[in-house]
């Protein structure tokens, strides 16, 4: 280890210590990103999902709209709900569009079961906490924030005036769009999900050639995680608006699914390079820190760096040697447990890619076939990549 190296009190894995290295990976300070939010919580998803078009809910809201009513619908029948509950009707019926437009001409609100498939009580009056705090300013939509925050059950408001449709759940206000709005910012993700996935499979290749030379810097791996975590989020994203499209989002899921088929993910580059990598806990916690990055610091190869603890942290230029768990995943032959004797038996992709077949044969699980296979792969994998960066 050289005098570069970063002292740490942390074990580093065998097959990532480094150190400075005269190659440098462009730079990634030039590359726009844009504000990409993060997955909705489960509630609100959810509920979504249930709002969904060609679902009884959405029917029942879009012929309340048409009436030009309004409406305040309790998604949950609990304790909670009926603690802040008075008067009204008892229904137990089977939840219908047409039953929902109809108790919505009576005053009070309507609550139905968690799931809407039963409409238990209408025209109940909600006397939730007044000391909740609301940003709202029209009665209907005070109560309906304070009984979301309150019960900690889906409340959906319908204005009158304003022909709105607005989601409180898990603490978050959402109005809910069209379906044409929706429609067309999925085509714009799907649009920009194509560039990002050309561009992630460009930066894995120039990955597998800088390993393959044994020249990878922290800054090699801080953008391709970068760009594995720009593809994670779109694709979460256009999720969303596949759940909210219904029946009429068919074709963008299809599309999703096409791109996101076989795509890589965040976890074996971090088994090929984080301290302690074989610890799942360490995995978990890394993704997690990634996904938390706000778009500014993802822009940031040394915030990446530091939010994922790559060794070398801040320096750039600080060598890493990988493990070789990526490219070993590229040799279909072997299996996940093969793989890793592989790496623990050559401590480092340079010493596995020098490997003749007799200490390939060495280790438990490969013979001769699957020895030549593996030799073979990686002799492929080492040409196209060289070729693909060169070229």
């Amino acid at each position: 280890m050289s005098k570069r190296s970063r002292p740490s009190s942390r074990p580093w894995t065998r097959c990532s210590r480094g150190a400075r290295d005269p190659h440098r990976a462009p730079s990634i300070s030039h590359v726009r990103l844009v504000n990409v939010p993060t997955s909705r919580k489960n509630q609100l998803k959810k509920t979504l999902a249930l709002l969904a078009p060609g679902t009884q809910l959405r029917d029942g809201l879009d012929r309340i709209l048409q009436g030009r009513t309004g409406a305040l619908i309790v998604l949950g029948a609990g304790e909670a709900v009926t603690s802040i509950a008075s008067g009204g009707f008892v229904i137990n019926t089977e939840f219908s569009g047409t039953g929902l437009r109809e108790l919505a001409k009576m005053d009070g609100a309507i609550i139905c079961n968690k799931e809407v498939t039963t409409i238990h009580q209408a025209g109940v009056q909600l006397m939730p906490d007044p000391e909740i705090t609301t940003t709202e300013s029209g009665t209907r939509h005070r109560t309906a924030e304070r009984v979301a925050k309150q019960t900690g059950c889906p409340v959906i408001s319908v204005s009158k005036s304003m022909s709105v449709i607005t989601i409180y759940a898990d603490g978050q206000r959402y109005p809910l769009e069209n379906s044409q709005e929706i429609m067309a910012r999925a085509n714009q993700a799907i649009q920009t999900l194509e560039r990002y996935t050309v561009r992630l499979e460009q930066e894995l290749s120039n990955l597998s050639a800088l390993e393959i030379e044994s020249a990878v810097t922290v800054r090699n791996v801080a953008l391709t995680l970068q760009r594995l975590e720009l593809v994670r989020r779109i694709s979460e994203e256009i999720g969303d608006s596949v759940v909210e499209l219904g029946d009429q989002g068919r074709m963008v899921a299809m599309q999703l699914e096409e791109l996101v088929l076989n795509q890589p993910t965040t976890e074996l580059v971090f088994r090929d390079y984080l301290p302690d990598s074989a610890n799942p806990k360490v995995i978990r916690r890394a993704q997690k820190s990634l996904a938390e990055l706000s778009p500014v610091e993802l822009a940031d190869p040394v915030a990446v760096a530091r939010a994922v603890g790559l060794p070398g942290g801040a320096d750039l230029d600080y060598t890493l040697h990988p493990c070789g768990y990526r490219l070993l995943n590229g040799v279909k032959s072997i299996p996940r447990s093969v793989a890793e004797r592989l790496v623990e038996r050559f401590n480092g992709l340079q010493t596995l890619m020098a490997a003749n077949l007799e200490d390939l044969r060495s280790v438990e699980g490969i013979g001769e076939y699957r020895a030549r296979s593996i030799r073979e792969s990686l002799a492929r994998m080492a040409e196209s990549s060289l070729l693909d960066r060169f070229m």
